[in-house]
């Protein structure tokens, strides 16, 4: 097991838990403040992508590709809010799952309808598509660098907008004691509804920087979803810095796992059963990660303070 193998996939375990991130970071929002359990969180990263792939068909930009998805995710999810959310804010936590997964099903089927069943394949940007050497003298894509850099950048604005700013001040009294935050004059449904399209937005951008590494289908981010509920549990209901440490964790365990098992199974085992065992644990290393978590602090890494 040479060094710039590990180095390589430490990085690409940094650049999963980053992508992990931008979708659990609106999960955990939603619920934090709402109260509100969604399963459409993976269709939004989806239609992300698809948004994506369509613009730069007509544009020839990757950033406009990435700005109108978006946009594009953003409004789908105050749409969403609007006109079928809302009814399900005051009920459940299982009338909340049973709702949104009936979305899921029919944005699922809905992309079907416009972009048709064949996979997309999204063009990586050319200012992107080079590599950089490590060491050892392996190399890495510098896409998967910039996917790195631009989520940490989207985490830190996060930060400064729920930390510093009033809309942020705004957002932690909701998730406090929203009766309280509407006695006091503020717009709840208006904060809410933001939110939930704020946690949109999040979902497409994760759509647009993955669609470059594989291709755009229907049912991409159910996958996905599960595992970003794996994030949120981990870190902590309600926590950004939580979903940020818990993607993070997942994502190179998940990596790692899959990455280094073979080879250790290899080393007392016959070649067709390392390859056999070596994936199908990898699959569970995250799942143990949680019940680990969850049975020394049930209330996850860094629980979301009132």
């Amino acid at each position: 097991m040479s060094l710039p193998l590990v180095l390589e996939q430490l990085l690409n375990g940094v650049q999963l838990g980053i992508m992990l991130f931008l979708l659990a970071a609106g999960l955990t929002l939603i619920f934090g403040i709402m109260n509100f359990i969604t399963l459409v969180h993976g269709s939004l990263y989806m239609l992300g992508a698809f948004f994506a792939a369509t613009a730069l068909e007509l544009t020839g930009s990757f950033l406009a590709a990435a700005a109108f998805a978006v946009l594009g995710s953003f409004a789908v999810g105050v749409a969403l809010d609007l006109l079928a959310l809302r009814h399900l804010y005051a009920r459940s936590h299982l009338d909340q799952v049973l709702g949104t997964f009936a979305l899921l099903l029919f944005l699922n089927d809905l992309a079907q309808v416009v972009w048709g069943p064949e996979p997309y394949f999204m063009t990586m940007p050319g200012f992107l598509s080079g590599t950089i050497p490590l060491v050892g003298g392996s190399r890495y894509p510098v896409y998967r660098l910039a996917i790195t850099g631009a989520g940490l950048a989207v985490a830190l604005l996060l930060y400064v907008l729920i930390a510093r700013t009033r809309l942020g001040m705004l957002i932690r009294a909701a998730a406090s004691n929203r009766e309280m935050l509407g006695s006091l004059g503020a717009n709840v449904r208006a904060l809410m509804v933001f939110v939930f399209g704020l946690g949109a937005a999040l979902a497409g951008f994760a759509g647009v920087m993955v669609a470059p590494l594989a291709s755009v289908q229907v049912g991409m981010g159910d996958a996905m979803l599960i595992t970003a509920f794996v994030v949120v549990i981990i870190g902590g209901i309600g926590s950004i810095r939580g979903a940020f440490v818990g993607a993070l964790l997942v994502g190179v365990v998940d990596t790692a796992g899959r990455a280094f098992l073979p080879i250790a199974f290899g080393a007392f085992l016959p070649p067709r059963f390392a390859s056999a065992a070596g994936p199908a644990i990898a699959s569970m290393m995250i799942y143990l990660l949680m019940a680990a978590v969850l049975f020394f602090r049930p209330q996850g890494l860094f629980p979301a303070r009132a």
